[in-house]
């Protein structure tokens, strides 16, 4: 079951999505952390944030939309009481970083740098407040910025994650690459809305929300196709998995690693079971590595 990931051993190739996981304690109840290959942690800024007001979470018939606001403890915090935590955990640290500057970016990562987190998940569907709040992920100039910046100021292994919204997401691959990245995931949630007709309004205080769940399978294995045809470098898989299957599917269509997030909101046992299913094809199918099948669509 074991992967290479941009230099890192993983014991397999399921990492828990970030935003899904907390820091790593969370789903200590339902099995331990370590069975899993890697964790990506809740996502953060460089200074704290309170997240959004209102409803934060809102069920769909396939998924859940999400307006958390990136709700977060801040760098220098996470670096002070969850990092080591984190890193005393048997699998791979991922530490997720978003940013509403260049500046944010790069000084978080400066931050990051100094530590023993092995690997950062850059966001950048982040708003970019300098240029009103538009995602830095959605055009490929504004993600080269942004990945060159922070490419400049750590050593780390830097994985991108992509936003599905991007005006395409081939390109926006293949620019991260140029710009320094070592590996690119996708996708990050898809913008969506809900009505409340009864109040008369939108669910959300902000109005739109990121949709997540087995709704968006389909269309992330897709752009993860996309994605890993147009770079050398690794792909890790992500949106909507919920079973072995969608796992192997994503690894078929490129992807070295997969993660899952909104599946364990609906089973928190889920990942055991999953991992022993993708065991279980590999050994049934007669394959020694999961490299015999990657990227064979």
């Amino acid at each position: 079951m074991e992967i290479n990931l941009c230099g890192h051993r993983m014991k397999n190739p399921v990492i828990a999505a970030s935003g899904t996981f907390g820091f790593g304690r969370e789903y200590e109840d339902f099995y331990h952390p370590s069975l899993l290959g890697g964790i990506s942690s809740k996502g953060l800024t460089l200074k704290p944030q309170k997240g959004n007001p209102g409803q934060r979470i809102h069920e769909t018939p396939a998924g859940i939309m999400n307006s958390i606001g990136l709700q977060n403890p801040g760098v220098e915090e996470f670096i002070r009481t969850e990092l080591t935590q984190m890193l005393s955990i048997d699998t791979l640290t991922l530490v997720n970083l978003g940013g509403h500057s260049i500046d944010d970016y790069m000084e978080g990562a400066s931050r990051l740098e100094k530590t023993d987190a092995p690997v950062i998940e850059l966001n950048i569907s982040c708003p970019n407040v300098e240029k009103g709040g538009m995602a830095f992920g959605i055009q490929c100039i504004p993600a080269k910025e942004v990945v060159s910046a922070v490419r400049s100021v750590t050593k780390k292994t830097l994985i991108v994650k992509l936003s599905p919204n991007a005006e395409n997401i081939a390109q926006m691959a293949a620019a991260c690459e140029e710009a320094g990245a070592d590996g690119i995931s996708l996708v990050n949630t898809f913008q969506a809305m809900a009505v409340d007709v009864y109040k008369r309004k939108a669910v959300f205080e902000r109005v739109t929300a990121g949709l997540s769940g087995p709704a968006i399978f389909p269309i992330a294995l897709r752009m993860v196709h996309d994605a890993a045809k147009a770079v050398s470098i690794p792909v890790i898989g992500l949106g909507g998995i919920q079973q072995a299957e969608d796992a192997i599917a994503m690894i078929m269509a490129g992807a070295t690693a997969v993660q899952v997030g909104t599946a364990q909101f609906m089973r928190p046992s889920l990942v055991p079971d999953l991992i022993e299913d993708m065991k279980r094809y590999k050994e049934t199918q007669g394959i020694r590595s999961w490299g015999e099948i990657r990227g064979i669509i």
